[in-house]
């Protein structure tokens, strides 16, 4: 089984990264970008862009990263706890936009690979992972079926099982079981993927990459606009707090960076810029902030027929 190069990787990786950095400047011209490179002692280092106070994203970030270590952390050996201490490789791409407008849903994309060996003379193991979700204040169904139509058409290529399985694992990953609840209305995540074979598997991960901006798009660009008022926005101030409470509680990312001494900046870019909590905040019944919970906040298949 022929490997692929790890350049052929990062070209995509980089790739992916520039161009979806050039696409939003182009949906959100008013925005305000910065960009900077960083280093690892350990070695690697990647490439920050964060975007803020635009008309479209009131914060957003486009990393790439590109990182090598002596010992794999915790956060990413624990289905291959047998690989614990090996040395590393891992790069990706890792998104988040959180919109100005409540009706814009937040939304969240990661692609990554990662390489090491269980033996110095055995061939490298390798794996894909990643996926996208969605994170709405206000539910749409027509939003949750593009949405989902989407990411069973960036699967369908590669087997009729892959969306169903990576659907049901985004819909258990992103959960917070403290609050017996979804964090979004879901879509796709992998991890420790390599059943496809090197090329496959990786032509996987670019579709999943490739297909995640347009789909968020179009829904953004028919959301943007529509009135809000000073209560729906504090609605999306509380919905942040839940995604807040989710990266720092439960995210495996946010804990593979600071487990292998990450640049704390690039990864904490994540969280949103207004957040708060309301104690003990029950919405109105009948209200469309009840929908919500009631409605979308839960597993659900969106494009059944």
């Amino acid at each position: 089984m022929d490997m692929i190069e790890s350049s052929a990787i990062k070209a995509y990786f980089t790739g992916l990264h520039r161009g979806l950095i050039e696409r939003l400047t182009f949906l959100d011209p008013e925005a305000l970008h910065a960009e900077d490179s960083w280093q690892r002692e350990e070695g690697g280092g990647g490439l920050s862009h964060v975007i803020t106070d635009g008309r479209l994203v009131e914060k957003g970030g486009v990393n790439f990263s590109h990182v090598t270590g002596a010992s794999l952390p915790p956060s990413a050996t624990k289905t291959r706890p047998q690989l614990a201490n090996r040395p590393f490789e891992a790069m990706g791409v890792s998104v988040v936009f959180h919109p100005q407008n409540p009706f814009v849903p937040c939304t969240h994309m990661n692609v990554r690979y990662f390489s090491t060996r269980d033996d110095t003379d055995a061939p490298p193991i390798w794996w894909f992972g990643g996926g996208f979700d969605l994170t709405p204040c206000y539910g749409f169904e027509e939003d949750a079926i593009t949405w989902h139509q989407a990411a069973h058409d960036a699967c369908a290529p590669f087997g009729n099982d892959l969306y169903p399985r990576f659907k049901a694992a985004c819909d258990q990953y992103f959960h917070l079981p403290h609050r017996g609840e979804a964090r979004g209305i879901g879509g796709l995540f992998f991890d420790d993927f390599d059943e496809l074979g090197p090329q496959d598997s990786f032509s996987l991960t670019q579709s999943i990459g490739n297909a995640f901006l347009p789909a968020w798009e179009g829904i953004a660009l028919k959301r943007k606009n529509t009135p809000y008022n000073h209560d729906q926005k504090s609605f999306q101030k509380i919905r942040r707090g839940r995604y807040v409470e989710f990266n720092l509680l439960y995210d495996r990312g946010t804990l593979f960076g600071l487990q292998s001494n990450g640049r704390t900046e690039s990864i904490l870019m994540s969280l949103p810029p207004q957040v708060q909590w309301a104690y003990n905040h029950t919405p109105v019944p009948g209200s469309p902030e009840e929908s919500l919970v009631r409605d979308f906040l839960k597993p659900r298949d969106w494009i059944s027929s």
